[in-house]
């Protein structure tokens, strides 16, 4: 591979608002953890002591790395504006671990320290299930239309990030909105801030000084942060190995979970390296897959239960303009905060509604990233790709909760909601076939559609042969259908107005 001499700086200015845009990104989701993980019942020894330094050792380890493919990329393409990769948990993912995972594991042995043995092996086992999804990543990638994938990433950054980080930006109404104000005009305005500071830097400071002095937050919070500040060091620890005892064993029935998520895992990494490639950085889909792969496993040796992934936030980086710099810096720091216990005492200290803008923010930049990455005529299927996740969204937030409300509004929320990622996929995969007038592609994948459905990948709440035969069947009549369609409908020639983008197909009658 021939280089060229370019001068891509380990840090410069915009890195800044990169780091805080990622940093925010993953310490919500580790506070989430701690919160959920001591509320089950697991001792602080093991949340603090080991899970939180496992899971900063896997994103270390992938900072680090995706740091220097920026490098490569930069010096291949003779070009400094590149942007490095984020990486981080998914949020998802998370969720299904925790609820899915470290849950029933704890309440099915009575043991915390047995159940974080199973929680890593679990983790450990997602990694293998990554790096053998590496093998056919660039194909994957190549096969699926741009809107398919971006479409179902958009509606992940609808609904998680921006659209529920948006509810939180108005549970302090004085606060999230002067925030959210100064983030909007810095990031996507693109004013300079008082100082020349970051926009990030300066909302968080605006943020939180002003949640103090009108006392939407107590000074007390401040102590209690300082409280969980320690010394937590980094372990290695081979306990995943008693844990594949049980995850093979007696509750073995977690693969059914395991196996789902674990794809559902290499697949947002390839969708999100998709993203970033129409963002205009285009890094190897297998080689990511492989570094999250590792990450995962590595993270796994040192107490972590929880699998990273490229994040989604790394086009809301490149509308930054951040380099290489974001990246280190976010693993480096997130190092020495889980070795001083500096993540818990931050998670208290700083008032959700301050943080929330930025992720707002982020989720903003991956829904308009997605339209303007394809070509007019396929925003039909962005839309349509988004459409599961409102299900999965309205699902995992309210269907314990309050079951019949969902269902009383829906009964097709729950199982649309179930494997929203592959039902994403496929309708925006079927919608880009038949705007394009391929009705055999298109019934190839409603076929796919129904394989997946028949084995419990979607529609169903975990693996299973016909959960239920009517959403397999559904497909195969649609497969059914389009071979028809292919046979009996006229063809027409794409209009000029189609690919002007001046008409989709769509009328406002």
């Amino acid at each position: 591979m021939k280089t060229q001499n370019v001068h891509y700086p380990w840090f410069k200015r915009e890195d800044i608002d990169g780091f805080f845009a990622l940093f925010q990104n993953n310490l919500a989701n580790f506070v989430l953890i701690a919160v959920a993980l001591i509320g089950m019942g697991y001792p602080t020894s093991i949340v603090y002591g080991r899970i939180i330094p496992g899971a900063a050792i896997s994103v270390l380890f992938g900072n680090i790395y995706y740091a220097y493919m920026a490098k490569r990329l930069a010096e291949k393409e003779g070009r400094s504006d590149v942007t490095a990769l984020s990486y981080g948990i998914s949020t998802p993912v998370m969720f299904v671990y925790l609820f899915g995972v470290m849950a029933p594991t704890l309440s099915m042995t009575g043991d915390p320290e047995m159940a974080w043995r199973i929680g890593m092996a679990a983790c450990f086992f997602g990694g293998l299930v990554e790096v053998l999804g590496s093998l056919i990543g660039n194909w994957v990638r190549k096969t699926l239309p741009r809107a398919s994938m971006l479409g179902a990433l958009a509606g992940v950054a609808f609904t998680f990030i921006g659209g529920e980080l948006f509810f939180n930006t108005y549970e302090m109404p004085l606060i999230g909105l002067t925030v959210l104000a100064i983030i909007m005009a810095g990031l996507i305005a693109k004013k300079v801030m008082p100082f020349r500071l970051p926009a990030s830097l300066f909302a968080i400071i605006i943020g939180t000084v002003l949640a103090y002095v009108l006392r939407e937050a107590e000074l007390s919070q401040i102590a209690d942060g300082m409280s969980t500040v320690g010394f937590y060091p980094f372990l290695p620890t081979l306990g995943f190995v008693q844990g594949f005892g049980y995850l093979f064993g007696p509750m073995v029935g977690l693969i059914a979970i395991l196996l789902p998520i674990s794809i559902y895992n290499f697949i947002e990494t390839m969708n999100n390296v998709e993203a970033m490639a129409s963002a205009g950085d285009d890094y190897n889909a297998s080689e990511c897959m492989l570094v999250d792969g590792c990450g995962i496993m590595l993270g796994s040796l040192f107490g972590g239960v929880f699998p990273t992934t490229v994040y989604i936030a790394s086009v809301g980086s490149k509308w930054m303009n951040a380099g290489r710099g974001y990246s280190v810096l976010n693993g480096g720091v997130f190092i020495l905060a889980s070795l001083f216990g500096i993540v818990a005492a931050l998670s208290r200290i700083i008032p959700v509604p301050v943080i929330a803008p930025i992720l707002v923010f982020v989720g903003i930049s991956m829904v308009a990233q997605a339209f303007a990455s394809v070509p007019h005529r396929h925003y039909p299927a962005v839309v349509i790709a988004m459409f599961p996740y409102l299900a999965n969204y309205i699902m995992t937030r309210f269907n314990n909760a309050a079951g019949e409300v969902v269902e009383g509004i829906s009964s097709g929320i729950v199982p649309l909601g179930q494997g929203a990622m592959f039902t994403g996929l496929i309708w925006g995969a079927l919608t880009v076939y038949m705007i394009d007038n391929d009705y055999t592609k298109a019934s190839y994948t409603a076929l796919v559609a129904a394989a997946l459905s028949a084995t419990g990948f979607m529609h169903a709440p975990k693996l299973a042969v016909l959960h239920d035969y009517k959403f397999a069947l559904g497909y195969v009549i649609m497969a059914g259908i389009f071979i028809l369609f292919k046979h009996t409908l006229k063809d027409q020639e794409p209009s000029s107005t189609l690919s002007n983008g001046e008409d989709i197909g769509l009328s406002a009658d």
